[in-house]
């Protein structure tokens, strides 16, 4: 009794170290399918991902297409009888969307639903689950071969909507217009949704043309998350398959290093009571290099919460900040230093700020804010466990970077890293762009 004991207690430290991790299940014509196991749920999920290198040509087309093929299939021809169709399946959640990550685009739609185990007998929900995404994705409702003029038109004018409604949100507005500054000559330039001139450029018949070498030449990821049995894997592999694709876009997740001659210096004028200053910085640090976690734990330090120095210096001391931060950009390799002020101390505010890494570079780091932040990046990284599409997105990152990290082994990287490990990286933190968000008075 006490060998089968400690049988089953070793079976589950040992489904408890898989959990969470993708295991690559299948790879064909450009399409690679993983599957995550994770037992806590009650719900899984399928996620397909589409990826595509940004480009000003294809961001607004690919921002608009998901919001277009989700409008209906041959099957389901209005997004009311998808939804009716969702309810019936014990409430399943649909969605898609676009986003980046460094300088490529990314498209994802996805589907959660609750586990078969607890529906009842032979609701195979998964199968089913499965079908309509790939109907929404493959199958679209047409009218004479092409989307529908009116699906079109809607969804170009919400996509509008939501690209003028970025400045509703001041601080993260800032941050990204200071990253876009930085790199106005560089893919990572371009919003995810593209812009709304080239939306305003596109019709049926070239979102259309645009749809077909979507389909046969992006490449493809799809994670499959839950618990699900590997047969019932295997027969949606085959539906996967059935895809007609032609050569597949060579789509690589790159990064060059942009000397820096000159500070870029930007001001923009909006009507605004308080100025939100951001410094941006070329970290010379990308997430396959070794030292990225040195990086890690010199942002957290920097401006990773209250325990931080421009918290506690910009903010309580000097009581200058509404708010202050940094942020990693960790596809790009770059750094941002945002904070919340009264638009005439930004020089005060900017020495200060400037002074908190001058600080870091001299190795003047205090026991209480080293270990606080590598208590702070650890409860992150466990926090992602906690969510579904959030463990899909860490899988897809580690698949884009080509690294091969584990929740586990981040943890592990962290707490290894030393004091002198921080001073290092920050020696090649370069200045690149201070962008200033500014009153019209101003």
């Amino acid at each position: 009794m006490e060998i089968i004991k400690k049988i089953e207690r070793k079976d589950e430290m040992v489904r408890n170290l898989l959990e969470d991790r993708a295991e690559l299940f299948a790879s064909q014509n450009g399409i690679e399918v993983y599957r995550v196991p994770m037992e806590k749920f009650k719900t899984n999920t399928i996620n397909i991902f589409f990826l595509d290198n940004l480009s000003r040509e294809n961001a607004a087309k690919n921002a608009l297409l998901p919001a277009v093929l989700r409008r209906g299939t041959e099957k389901f021809p209005t997004f009311q009888e998808i939804a009716l169709y969702l309810e019936e399946l014990y409430g399943a959640a649909f969605d898609c969307g676009v986003s980046k990550k460094g300088e490529l685009q990314v498209i994802q739609f996805y589907v959660e639903y609750v586990s078969d185990r607890y529906t009842l007998e032979k609701s195979n929900l998964f199968e089913k689950t499965f079908d309509l995404l790939l109907d929404i994705i493959t199958k679209p409702v047409l009218t004479n071969g092409l989307f529908k003029n009116e699906y079109i038109d809607q969804e170009r004018e919400n996509l509008k909507k939501l690209i003028e409604s970025r400045v509703n949100d001041k601080v993260q507005y800032a941050v990204e217009k200071c990253f876009e500054e930085m790199c106005s000559d560089e893919p990572f330039g371009i919003h995810e949704y593209g812009s709304i001139k080239d939306l305003e450029g596109i019709d049926a018949k070239s979102l259309f043309e645009h749809y077909r070498s979507f389909l046969e030449n992006l490449p493809v990821k799809v994670y499959i998350t839950g618990d699900v049995e590997e047969g019932r894997i295997s027969e949606v592999i085959k539906k996967l398959l059935q895809m007609k694709r032609g050569k597949i876009k060579d789509v690589r997740f790159n990064h060059k290093n942009k000397e820096i001659k000159d500070v870029n210096q930007v001001v923009e004028k909006m009507n605004i009571n308080q100025g939100k200053l951001c410094l941006g910085f070329r970290t010379g640090t990308m997430p396959q290099d070794n030292d990225y976690y040195h990086l890690l734990v010199y942002n957290t330090i920097l401006g990773g919460g209250m325990h931080s120095k421009l918290f506690q210096n910009v903010r309580e001391k000097a009581s200058l900040a509404y708010y202050a931060f940094a942020r990693l950009e960790k596809f790009k390799g770059l750094l941002v230093m945002s904070s919340g002020i009264e638009t005439q101390n930004k020089e005060k505010a900017m020495n200060i700020m400037l002074e908190q890494m001058e600080e870091i570079k001299k190795g003047n780091i205090s026991d209480s804010e080293f270990d606080s932040s590598v208590k702070v990046i650890e409860t992150g990284i466990k926090s992602l466990k906690d969510s579904q599409l959030q463990v899909v997105d860490f899988n897809l990152s580690q698949s884009i970077t080509d690294t091969n990290d584990n929740f586990d082994s981040i943890i592990e990287k962290v707490k290894k890293v030393s004091k002198q490990d921080v001073v290092n990286v920050s020696k090649k933190i370069v200045l690149d762009t201070v962008y200033f968000l500014t009153s019209k008075d101003a």
